[in-house]
């Protein structure tokens, strides 16, 4: 069986594998929607695929909606010619069960795949058509936190941003450049509305990309690109609408033992690859089934009914409660402290390491006793209830495959949200954070995993990480087995406010981490010893 639109006319072979098949008629819908394109996405990975291509899949079948998704990749164009192109944008999503069971669809909402690739004439030209259409209401993105970032730690512009800046709309290559020179278009084309709905894991992120756009707008006035007025369009939100969202579903690499099993039922050329730019993925998607996407209600040209797919639908206020109970306490900040321990540990699998008692304790302190002190409500979700699920259900999930390398992953990028604004929220009420325990072990431990050594001094490989290579240089003095060898090599990362949303030493805690680190590198077996140590 081939996962291809001639593939699926063989119904009867899928059924026999166990896989469902769309309803609807994929190329049906593939073709209503390039010639009249509702709905683009931005950012076409994994987690694209399975919850958000998941979503319109779901409003397809229940008639709800009539056209798809229109995929547009800003980073890594490998996606569109290894996945997409190769298998008629079609997608395998595979539900894993704590039970072990899984369950297996074709997605057929995912109808055209384009790379936002100025350099690409054919390409740059159909994202303009798609803009120009009067009748797309919204843009999605998943393009993870740095994909917002115009600037780097010292508050500089990045080279790539700069080079966007001066060349202009037309030679646009980075990710906010692309959608602002898109917007110019559809400004040009008859100023038509539209929504830009981050949904990534990032704090407040529908200001975010609209601090990007806007801020990309106004150089491009500044050296003559664009007039005041376009200015005036992206800046009215009842033109231009950058609703507010939380996401949630946690979503792995895809699992090779999937891919064989996959290919055991008779699908073929199911095994993931890895592009050029260390992409992981495969023609199959491999999540658990709990998934949240909180949306506020903003989009002035319409919208799918979004809320019969399971999304909430509400204010921005409830939207960013949400958010900041997943991202500041429940979720992201137990992931992020857990992550570059598991690594250190030997772990591999996340649900292995939720097994060890003091990376348990690590993470029900994080989450239960500092975080739910200060975490909003949002009344729609229970935080309690919500990481109840998360710590007896979800992280302990061994089927999900889930790593502690993935969650090591960018954490430069998300490490001022998730502790920042739990700091900060102890500075408001006790006037510093030195009350804190698990948060600065959190901190303390993702800086010593910097090192590229193990809990017994051996070597590990660091996960992709922006920052890392300026972050170990500043850290090149420090000497696994002297602890002495630690002075002031931190202060430069500690105080920055850039990566922690505030000065940890300004919070109190800023000696503490240094204290802890200083520990953690006494010798062999000194993190666990030291973890234990402070959250006694």
């Amino acid at each position: 069986m081939k996962l291809t639109l001639e593939g699926l006319k063989d119904r009867q072979s899928w059924e026999k594998a166990g896989i469902t098949l769309p309803s609807y008629d994929a190329a049906a819908v593939a073709e209503a929607t390039r010639r009249d394109p509702v709905w683009v996405h931005m950012g076409i990975g994994n987690i694209f695929r399975i919850f958000i291509g998941g979503i319109a899949d779901q409003l397809l079948e229940e008639g709800l909606m009539d056209r798809g998704i229109t995929c547009v990749e800003t980073f890594d164009y490998d996606v569109v010619d290894k996945i997409y192109d190769l298998f008629d944008n079609l997608a395998l999503s595979v539900t894993l069960h704590g039970d072990g069971t899984t369950d297996r669809k074709v997605l057929g909402s995912l109808t055209e795949a384009i790379k936002a690739q100025s350099s690409d004439e054919k390409q740059w030209e159909r994202m303009k058509e798609i803009f120009q259409n009067p009748g797309l209401q919204l843009v999605s993105f998943t393009i993870t936190e740095k994909g917002y970032a115009l600037r780097n730690a010292e508050g500089a512009y990045f080279s790539f941003v700069e080079s966007d800046i001066e060349n202009g709309p037309d030679k646009a290559v980075s990710a906010m450049a692309v959608v602002t020179a898109m917007l110019l278009e559809r400004y040009k084309s008859g100023k038509a509305p539209l929504a830009l709905v981050s949904m990534d894991n990032c704090s407040k992120n529908g200001s975010r990309l609209r601090g990007s756009v806007l801020e990309m707008a106004e150089e491009w006035k500044k050296r003559g690109f664009v007039e005041e007025d376009f200015i005036a369009y992206v800046s009215d939100e009842t033109k231009v609408s950058f609703p507010w969202t939380m996401i949630d579903k946690i979503t792995p690499r895809p699992s090779e033992k999937i891919a064989e099993e996959l290919e055991e039922a008779g699908v073929e050329n199911m095994q993931p690859v890895i592009t050029s730019k260390k992409t992981y993925i495969a023609p199959f998607i491999n999540a658990e089934g709990p998934q949240y996407l909180v949306v506020e209600d903003s989009f002035p040209n319409g919208r799918p009914a979004l809320e019969k797919a399971g999304v909430y639908v509400t204010d921005r206020d409830t939207v960013n409660k949400s958010e900041r109970m997943k991202v500041t306490v429940c979720l992201n900040p137990i992931h992020t402290a857990l992550g570059p321990y598991g690594c250190m540990l030997g772990y591999e699998l996340f649900a292995d390491e939720m097994k060890d008692p003091d990376m348990l304790e690590l993470a029900r302190q994080v989450g239960y006793v500092e975080g739910m002190a200060v975490v909003p409500d949002p009344v729609i979700l229970s935080p309690k209830a919500f990481l109840d699920e998360l710590m007896e259900e979800r992280f302990p999930n061994p089927y999900l495959g889930d790593t502690t390398q993935r969650l090591a992953v960018d954490v430069s990028q998300g490490i001022g949200i998730r502790f920042g604004e739990t700091i900060k929220s102890y500075m408001e009420k006790y006037g510093d954070a030195k009350m804190l325990k698990a948060i600065p072990v959190a901190i303390a431990g993702w800086v010593r995993y910097l090192l590229a050594l193990d809990d017994e001094g051996k070597s590990i490989e660091l996960a992709p990480d922006p920052m890392v290579p300026e972050l170990r240089e500043q850290m090149s003095t420090i000497v696994y087995g002297e602890p002495e060898s630690l002075k002031d090599q931190l202060k430069g990362i500690l105080s920055n406010e850039v990566i922690f949303g505030v000065n940890l030493y300004e919070a109190g805690i800023g000696e503490k981490i240094e204290q802890i680190i200083r520990e953690e590198i006494a010798g062999p077996g000194s993190i666990r010893k030291t973890v234990q140590k402070y959250l006694a």
